[in-house]
Formats: structure tokens, sequence, C-alpha cells
């Protein structure tokens, strides 16, 4: 068995000096994934404590997360079940709905056992400021944590506006208009907090999903990964409709018939609704020996993949949700120094910058030349993996998203400027 190393020496903080949020109690409202499996509301949630909070966390239950409570590193966990799977709009919104009457009636018994000073509602959806409402009347903040923009992830989702599209619009503009501060995960989302959102810029703090360098290991490349081939491209993610990996195959499909090139095996690693489609897809287009799916795997097949794989992809389609976004698999990949082909999108340079190719706009075939172009460079892949890995060490990593979540804490609750740097 290959045990972990750590690249660089990085710990996560297990107390901040000055403890900037001493006494505080805060609660964390996160509705889509259990935690700790939720790698950024985890990384905040053990921010603030280290900054002195007293945390409490509410949210489903999972596969893994079956507990419906438990405390984990000083943090109370409160998973509540969300008996209903969504398969449309009205799917949605029953599923909203169950999870809206679960966050109400936990927010109030924490809030009568040991009372509430900052609720931090992290979306989707855009209905958690209903649960935070009644407690604004009694002095408790209320801190937005914009994962989505959820109109254009309806948009995404569905390929249509309509009357759901101006419900997701509209809740949206009630969240920014009832949230004391809100944190965005990247300069795009600072825009669309304050253009559309109406919010004031100083109210508004860029929080971006930084990598934990103390948690993403190396550890030695696992040959039985590449199925008896000289090269393993990977992907990390959500197996989701808008995720693009149709176009991914399609990409595989050119590579192996078009080129005839039968040297590169593909990993794809997660799990997400659209799983069983994409594996019949693959089967259908006889592609099988070629494409695995790993489902949604524990840590060491996650770590093993990634050090392993010669080239990390991210197909995401070219549309105004991901052109917006920051996906968390870029700085993953660029952390492990894996070089990267994705799609143009604006948020997803600005986070790789030169250790990526661009393909064209949701074109499988200028996708599937990218990734033989850099399989055919070993140095230039070495060049931009060492590229990327010093990009997240100096600028993108949590530890450098601390000072600004503790000053959206510090604005919201109107404290003196904070001395976390």
């Amino acid at each position: 068995m290959t045990l972990p190393v750590a690249i660089g020496d990085f710990e996560f903080p297990t107390e901040i000096p000055g403890h900037p949020l001493a006494g505080k109690k805060v609660l964390i409202v996160v509705e889509n994934l259990p935690l700790p499996f939720d790698r950024r509301v985890w990384q905040e949630a053990r921010t603030l404590k280290a900054a002195g909070a007293e945390v409490a966390i509410i949210c489903p239950t999972g596969k893994g997360y079956e507990k419906r409570f438990e405390v984990i590193d000083g943090i109370d966990i409160h998973r509540h079940p969300l008996p209903i799977e969504a398969s449309g709009a009205l799917g949605f919104l029953l599923e909203y709905g169950a999870a809206l009457f679960w966050e109400t009636v936990l927010a109030w018994k924490i809030y009568f056992r040991r009372g509430i000073d900052v609720i931090q509602g992290c979306n989707p959806p855009d209905l958690i400021f209903l649960v935070a409402l009644p407690f604004k009347l009694l002095g408790v903040k209320y801190i937005f944590d914009h994962h989505d923009i959820n109109p254009e992830l309806y948009e995404a989702k569905f390929n249509k506006r309509g009357f759901f599209w101006k419900l997701m619009v509209l809740f949206e503009r009630l969240t920014f208009k009832f949230a004391d501060v809100s944190m965005a995960t990247n300069q795009s989302y600072r825009r669309i907090a304050i253009e559309r959102g109406g919010m004031a810029p100083e109210k508004v703090f860029v929080v971006r999903s930084g990598p934990d360098l103390s948690r993403l290991k190396r550890v030695p490349p696992v040959e039985s990964w590449k199925n008896g081939r000289r090269f393993l491209v990977g992907y990390v993610g959500v197996m989701g409709d808008q995720e693009g990996i149709d176009l991914l195959i399609d990409a595989v499909e050119h590579i192996v018939k078009v080129e005839a090139r039968e040297d590169i095996q593909f990993c794809l690693v997660g799990g997400g609704p659209s799983l069983a489609k994409l594996r019949e897809l693959v089967i259908e287009k006889g592609l099988a020996d070629f494409v695995q799916f790993t489902g949604r795997a524990p840590d060491q097949d996650l770590f093993e993949v990634l050090s392993t794989m010669d080239v990390g992809v991210n197909p995401d389609r070219v549309n105004a949700m991901n052109d917006k976004s920051t996906m968390n698999k870029i700085m993953e990949y660029m952390s492990l120094e894996k070089p990267i082909v994705q799609f143009d999108v604006t948020e997803g340079r600005f986070s790789a910058q030169e250790a990526s190719l661009y393909a064209k706009a949701n074109d499988p075939v200028d996708f599937a030349a990218k990734i033989v172009e850099l399989l055919g460079d070993p140095e230039r892949r070495a060049a931009m993996g060492a590229l990327g890995r010093r990009r997240v060490e100096t600028e993108l990593n949590w530890s450098h998203q601390i000072g600004p979540l503790v000053a959206a804490y510090r604005c919201a609750l109107e404290l003196e400027s904070s001395p976390v740097t």
C-alpha cells in the first residue's frame, strides 16, 4: 500500500491569531450536498471555527453521511432526510419545499439551544433566505454564499426560460435584497451581486473555492488505472447534463476511431444524475474499453487517478452559466501539477491561464486535437503543470481565502476591520 505524500508544506489553520470571530455563533445552511463532503463549505466552517466562532451546519443526509447528528472537528452537523429526488422543474420545487421545512425546524432548534449571530446560506437554491428571514427580525445577520447563478443554471439544464426561469430570477433578487453580505466565488459572480442584485460593492466579498493543499495529496502513479495503455486522461467532477461529458465522449470517439489512437485511456471520477446515461452512451459508441467510470470514489482512488493521469480535462459547455463559474476540478488538476484541456470560458481561463489549452467552443474534434497535442509533448505538459501548481500556491489556494472570509463575517457583524491578511 502506498502512503499519500503532500506536495509542499501546507497545513490547514486550527487557530487564527487574535480569534477575530471569538464568541460568535454561526449557522451554515447547505441544501445540495452533505457535510463534510462539500469541500468549500467544510473549509469555510473549519476556518470560522479556527477564528473563534461556534459553528453549526444544517445539510441533507447522503451516501456515507447517514447520521442525523454528529460532531466533527468541533463542528455540529445536523442532517435531515431529503426523500424526494428531483427530476424536473416541479420535482426541484418539491425537493426544495422538503428541504426548507427541515432547515427551518432545525434552525429554530439550534437557536433556542445556543443562539445564532449569523446564518450563512449556501445556494443552490436561492431560497434559503426564507429560513433566515424570521431570525433577521431578531437581529441575526444573513450572509449569502453564492455558489451558482441559478437563472443561468436553470437555462443550461432545461434549455429554456419561461415561468420557472422567472421564479429563479425573482428568488435571486430577493436573496440579494435580504442578504447583509454576499460572498462571491469569483469576480464574475461579484459583478452579478452588484449589477443584478443591487448590492453595495463594499458588501460583496470574493471568497474563491481555493483547494486545501494540506488535503490534496500526490501518491505514486498506479498503472492499473491506465488499463494497459500508455497515457491516462482524467476527469474529476459531477456527471450531469451541463458538464459536457457527452462532448468529451465524442472527443474520445474521434481519437479512437478517426485518429486511430488506442494508446489513451480515459478515467472519469464522480457521480451524478447522468452517470447511467453516459455509461450507456459509451457502450453504444463501442468505447467501453477506453472509458472507465468510477462513480463517486473514495479519496485514495481520487488521488491515484489525479497522480497517474497525464492530462486533466474539463469539457464544460460554453454557456452563460459555465462562462461565469469557477470549477473546482480545474484547481484540483493544477494542485497536482496536471496540464489541462478545456473549452474557452472566462473564469476557466482566469483560473488556469497558461496551465491549460483552450478548445473552440463546444467543438469535440478540436477538444480531441488539443488532448492529442498535449500528450505528444511531455516537456510542455511538465511546464504547464508547474505553472498551474505555482499559481495555486501563490494566489488561489485556501490560505488566500481566509482573510476575505473573515472580513465578510466581520462586515456582516459590523465589527472593526479584520486583522487577518
